[in-house]
């Protein structure tokens, strides 16, 4: 299904970009469609009341991280909390594609994944159900006439506050100046979050067992620092 095309009840808001990259080889094609099979989600039924329900292991909550890029911390977010269920969004194919293929070397069972846009598996999911949610390193459509296609907005932060149970988090992490002071401005301007800085460097402080991601790790050859924020619903 193409971003554009139409789930039953509402369209795509597509608010990435390009859908795929070089071309995969076979033992990647292999990879994704098996991975999708069986870690895939079906948003054509009606999400469980309870997440957890949606993978094989034993877990005592779930997160949600949109817009994995190459899996390097949802890999290890899920490798570090076998306990926590984590779902993976990534509508790039190659991301997607490399996240399958590393699942094949390592099988985790606490981990589901989507490959369309996040907002459909937002509007899928029952309120108060996640116990996170994370955005890391999302493309920040520096122009100015493209700022309306950023992920942050009022109407998704709309969906992160039914999502998230109370005293769940949302994390942010960019390199690009102008799109973490949209977010700060956007979460701000939000009732149902609060951001938890104690101090001002707090905001260029790594979360606790920060694995780094590759595109990170671009960042600060380039000269550019990272920011990271986390919002709490209250």
């Amino acid at each position: 299904m193409s971003p554009q095309e139409t789930r039953p009840g509402r369209a795509s808001e597509a608010f990435f970009g390009r859908r795929k990259g070089k071309p995969l080889r076979s033992g990647q094609t292999e990879a994704l469609a098996s991975g999708l099979e069986t870690l895939g989600l079906d948003l054509s039924s009606p999400a469980p009341d309870d997440l957890r329900r949606l993978f094989a292991a034993r877990v005592t909550g779930v997160r949600l991280e949109i817009g994995f890029g190459g899996g390097e911390h949802l890999l290890h977010e899920a490798a570090t909390h076998p306990d926590t269920g984590f779902i993976g969004v990534e509508p790039f194919v190659n991301g997607m594609a490399k996240m399958t293929a590393a699942l094949e070397r390592q099988p985790l069972d606490n981990i589901r994944l989507f490959n369309e846009d996040a907002t459909l598996l937002l509007d899928w999911l029952p309120a108060a159900s996640l116990d996170g949610i994370d955005l890391f390193y999302p493309d920040p459509w520096p122009k100015k006439r493209h700022w309306k296609r950023r992920f942050v907005n009022a109407v998704n932060l709309d969906r992160f506050a039914r999502a998230l149970k109370p005293g769940g988090r949302f994390r942010f992490a960019s390199d690009i100046d102008t799109y973490v002071n949209w977010t700060l401005l956007h979460c701000r301007a939000h009732p149902a979050f609060e951001w938890r800085a104690g101090e001002a460097a707090d905001w260029h402080t790594p979360y606790e067992g920060w694995p780094g991601t590759r595109y990170e790790a671009k960042a600060l050859r380039e000269g550019r620092s990272p920011a990271y924020l986390t919002f709490l619903r209250s």
